[in-house]
């Protein structure tokens, strides 16, 4: 019976050939293929039924990127329950298997690419570790239990799948940033604006200040209080929250200056203020679909704020902010390394000045493991490292980086350039180990490298600037 099977499984992975080419069984086993060799090139895979309820063919063969063809009349394929294996699968009586050749051969070069696509990412969204498996048992358990947050189908069996969607997050599938893209798209294309939140961001903007720091709202010229009127003449932003993670007590309202346009401004003190993750907490304040994260000492101006959230609604899936970071591998010692270094590629957009979408707020704080938290929270440090593995892992697809200056971090203040982290030698290794856990605790590097920055047309073209629509991002610091 033993024999049977392992000799099943072999013509197996020979139904490719059978599809291409006439030839016959006993030519195609006898060769002697490598049976991993040919699993991994055939194009259909028999999986034949098991001794038990089960087969680990089937897991092996969409491992392999095969398309499986079910030999088992009665089997009851995993994760039926939310998984639409029709989509993915072929179905043949197991007792005419000399019928499997014609059947495969009749089916469409367009739907063996889409058989192919989609069982390769069922295989990634569910079954491609324990971990997978069993959060997908379990979320399939607390589905029964609590009808209420039952999944729609559409959810489970396309990107980026029903484990990254969190149910009391919002009803409406197209409010997800992965599923806002076509509908934003859309909206550009027409000039027309579907909804104010998608047409607006919410400002938050990270303040640590000190006691006795000149960046205190006392007077007119410190760098927070010109960061919130650079913002405030954005003419995208409906509000703008400062999260006052500073041991001072909060100053009055008095002190705040009075923004242009009538911008809502909100003072909001975290519950841990050394919690560093508390800037990325879901708060109620936030109604965009856009949020526009920010760090008290961040030098932009209107023009780069308002381009940046224009390439954004073209990406709202991505983070898209300036500062660039990236990741490599060092063979010297073995592990992952982190660089702040210019080069033409980066693989993470620190969160100082960057845009994203705002369920990645939710997943942040309620979806990551504790053990992500906890190494930020003892480390006071790399929460823009951890919510760029998560987006990256989420869309398997890199961050993009706008029109940079390198002058992103000057400032004039003595007092504030002398204890910036940027200048902490530790700061770095500090944050390599960072990187270094959390690649363990996902279990891989999610992190995607790309070279592509987006710039505005004519920039730095040599031309009138009148003929410019962002105009002011080239006459900085010049």
């Amino acid at each position: 019976m033993i024999h049977a099977i392992f000799a099943v499984a072999e013509i197996g992975v020979c139904a490719r050939f059978f599809a291409l080419h006439p030839i016959s069984l006993d030519s195609c086993i006898n060769r002697g293929y490598d049976y991993e060799v040919l699993l991994h090139n055939a194009t259909f895979c028999l999986v034949p039924r098991g001794r038990r309820l089960g087969s680990f063919r089937f897991i092996e063969v969409l491992q392999a990127g095969c398309i499986p063809v079910l030999l088992s009349n009665n089997w009851v394929i995993p994760f039926s329950e939310i998984i639409d294996w029709k989509t993915s699968a072929i179905w043949a009586d197991e007792r005419l298997l000399l019928q499997v050749p014609d059947i495969v051969r009749s089916i469409e070069a367009e739907r063996v690419m889409a058989l192919r696509q989609q069982s390769q990412l069922l295989w990634h969204m569910y079954f491609s570790s324990i971990d997978r498996i069993i959060f997908t048992t379990l979320e399939i358990v607390r589905q029964r239990i609590h009808q209420h947050l039952w999944k729609d189908g559409r959810v489970w069996n396309s990107f980026p799948g029903g484990l990254v969607t969190l149910p009391y997050y919002t009803d409406t599938p197209s409010r997800l940033p992965w599923n806002q893209q076509q509908s934003t798209s859309m909206t550009l294309a027409t000039g027309g604006q579907k909804n104010k939140n998608a047409s607006q961001f919410t400002a938050v903007i990270y303040s640590q200040q000190q006691a006795g720091s000149p960046l205190v709202p006392a007077t007119s010229s410190g760098p927070l209080l010109h960061l919130l009127r650079v913002v405030s003449r954005s003419q995208h932003v409906a509000r703008i929250v400062v999260v006052w993670a500073s041991d001072s007590p909060k100053p009055p309202p008095s002190r705040w200056p009075s923004l242009t346009r009538g911008i809502p401004l909100h003072i909001v003190v975290p519950q841990q203020k050394q919690n560093i993750g508390e800037r990325f907490r879901p708060l109620d304040l936030i109604e965009t679909d856009a949020v526009f994260s920010l760090d008290e000492d961040a030098t932009l101006t209107t023009d780069e704020i308002d381009f940046a959230f224009h390439v954004w609604r073209h990406f709202p899936e991505r983070i898209v902010g300036f500062p660039a970071r990236t990741h490599y591998w060092d063979d010297t010692k073995g592990q992952w390394g982190y660089t702040s270094k210019w080069t033409n590629e980066y693989s993470m957009v620190l969160t100082g000045a960057a845009i994203y979408h705002r369920y990645y707020h939710t997943l942040y704080t309620d979806w990551l493991g504790p053990l992500l938290h906890k190494t930020v929270d003892q480390s006071h440090n790399c929460e823009d490292i951890l919510i760029n593995f998560l987006v990256s892992h989420v869309t398997r697809q890199p961050p993009i980086k706008v029109s940079q200056r390198k002058q992103y971090k000057s400032s004039n203040l003595s007092a504030v350039t002398s204890r910036s982290p940027w200048n902490d030698p530790d700061h770095f290794l500090q944050r390599q180990t960072c990187l270094n856990t959390f690649v363990a605790l996902f279990g891989y590097m999610p992190l995607i490298r790309s070279a592509v920055r987006f710039d505005p047309v004519l920039f730095k073209d040599p031309v009138s600037n009148l003929r410019k629509k962002y105009r002011q991002m080239e006459l900085v610091n010049n």
